[in-house]
């Protein structure tokens, strides 16, 4: 079988790539790879969409589905993760127009922050400290406009993003993420300064 290696601070577009390769070539293993590296991104990007998490399981079960059924159909393994990501975002919409979601897109939840990697070796009080952060973090997440928040639930969970990728997927022109982002940052940097809770 093809060996898979993941060059440290290499993209996640690059080993997805790599993985979607290995895959198309005979590795089925790399197809588990590609999908552990790749879920929490669109785990993100289709809670981003206001579908319950449950909903959210089934819309990346039915995502890695189609890419098994239609994997022979992409051409350059460059694009898996700009497939994906759209795939994702299109059924997460299907399936919020279907249910015609009303309520108000959550984030923060412990389902979402349990996408979250912890170190195997992280001490339990660490944890606790590390979640009940990532908790109030997301709730300041949440008060910020939908664009905002889109753009950093999606961006948070890519290591260096790749924003031709994630522009496409979020239907944004690329040369607008970079300045959207940081003015989303900035508000959220803003909210976290007045909140006593954070600073403690």
């Amino acid at each position: 079988m093809t060996a898979i290696t993941q060059p440290s601070g290499d993209t996640l577009v690059a080993r997805a790539s790599l993985a979607f390769s290995a895959f198309q070539s005979g590795d089925r293993s790399a197809f588990d790879t590609l999908v552990e590296m790749a879920t929490p991104l669109l785990w993100h990007t289709v809670r981003a969409q206001g579908v319950s998490s449950v909903a959210a399981e089934d819309i990346l079960q039915t995502v890695w589905l189609n890419l098994l059924r239609s994997s022979a159909s992409v051409r350059d393994p460059q694009t898996i993760v700009k497939w994906l990501l759209t795939a994702a975002r299109r059924e997460g919409w299907r399936v919020a127009k279907t249910e015609q979601v009303t309520r108000v897109r959550t984030a923060g939840t412990e389902d979402d922050l349990s996408r979250i990697p912890v170190s195997s070796d992280a001490q339990p009080e660490a944890v606790t400290l590390r979640n009940r952060r990532q908790q109030q973090l997301w709730s300041h997440v949440q008060r910020l406009s939908p664009k905002c928040r889109e753009l950093l639930r999606v961006i948070a969970f890519a290591d260096h993003p790749d924003y031709g990728s994630i522009a496409e997927s979020l239907g944004m022109p690329v040369g607008s993420i970079g300045p959207t982002r940081g003015r989303c940052l900035a508000k959220l940097r803003d909210q976290l300064a007045r909140d006593p809770a954070w600073e403690a």
